[in-house]
C-alpha cells in the first residue's frame, strides 16, 4: 500500500488483471484454448485467489468480482439448467473462452511487435550522404564534314522512299500489228522479221520493237493473215501473207 495516497498497487507476478491470471491458468493446462475445461479453469482460479489472502488481494475489486462471477458459472455448470434463464451456462462459458483466445491473440501480436528490430538498437538509419562533385568531359570529337554526314545518315533513314518509274521507249503490240498488218499487205516475197521494224531504232527501243513485231507475227499467223518460215533454231525468221 503506498503511504501517500489510498491506491492500492499490486502487481501478481506480473499480471495486469484477472482475465490475464485466468489465460495463464488455461495456459498451464498445455491444450487448445478451444478445447480447455471450464470447470477446472475456474477451480484453479479459486484456488490461486484464495492462496493470495497474504496480499490482502481481498480489496483488489476486479480479482473478487471475477472469483465470484466465476463461481457462478461453476455452480451454473453444475447445477441442472434452469430454461427461464438467459443466457445459459454454456454460452457465458463459450464468452469466456472466447475472451481468452482473444486477449491470447493480442498478447502473441504484441509480442511479435517487441521482438522486431528496434532503430537505434537493431538497425540504424543511414547517414546523411555527402555531396557529389560532377565533373564532365566531352569524349569525342568531330568536325563540321562529320556532323554533316551523321545527319545525313539520319535523315536518309527517316525519309520516306519514293520509287519514281521513270517512261521508257517502248512499241505497243497494237502499234506493232497495226505496222506488221500493213507492210504486209504489200510485201509478197518472203522477208526478215527485221524488215518490219522502223527505220531509225536505238538499243532499248529496238528490242522492245523486235518484241513486239514477233508477238504481232504470231497473232497474224493465229489469224490465218501470215506464214511463218525458219530452217533451225536461233535462225532468221521469213514471214509473208498468205495467199
Amino acid at each position: 500500500m503506498d503511504s501517500d495516497t489510498d491506491t492500492l498497487t499490486l502487481d501478481i507476478d506480473g499480471w495486469e488483471g484477472p482475465l490475464d491470471l485466468l489465460l495463464a491458468l488455461a495456459r498451464a493446462q498445455k491444450v487448445d484454448l478451444k478445447q480447455i475445461s471450464i470447470l477446472a479453469l475456474v477451480e484453479q482460479y479459486l484456488v490461486y485467489v484464495e492462496q493470495a489472502r497474504a496480499l490482502k488481494l481481498e480489496v483488489a475489486a476486479d480479482y473478487l468480482v471475477m472469483a465470484a462471477w466465476l463461481a457462478y458459472l461453476k455452480s451454473a455448470l453444475l447445477l441442472p439448467r434452469d430454461p427461464e434463464v438467459e443466457p445459459s451456462p454454456e454460452e457465458l462459458a463459450l464468452r469466456l473462452q472466447m475472451r481468452l483466445e482473444r486477449l491470447n491473440a493480442m498478447r502473441d501480436a504484441g509480442a511479435r511487435l517487441l521482438a522486431r528490430d528496434r532503430l537505434g538498437r537493431d538497425v540504424f538509419r543511414r547517414a546523411a550522404p555527402e555531396g557529389l562533385r560532377t565533373v564532365r568531359k566531352a569524349q569525342w570529337q568531330a568536325e563540321i564534314y562529320d556532323l554533316i554526314a551523321a545527319y545525313g545518315q539520319i535523315n536518309a533513314r527517316n525519309r520516306p522512299v519514293f520509287h519514281v518509274v521513270h517512261e521508257r521507249p517502248v512499241m505497243t503490240l497494237d502499234a506493232a500489228l497495226e505496222r506488221v498488218s500493213r507492210l504486209l499487205g504489200v510485201q509478197v516475197e518472203w522477208a526478215t522479221i527485221e524488215s518490219f521494224l522502223p527505220d531509225s531504232l536505238d538499243g532499248a527501243f529496238r528490242k522492245s520493237a523486235l518484241a513486239s513485231s514477233f508477238v504481232a507475227a504470231l497473232e497474224l499467223a493465229r489469224r490465218g493473215k501470215a506464214e511463218l518460215r525458219q530452217q533451225s533454231p536461233f535462225a532468221p525468221l521469213y514471214l509473208k501473207a498468205t495467199a
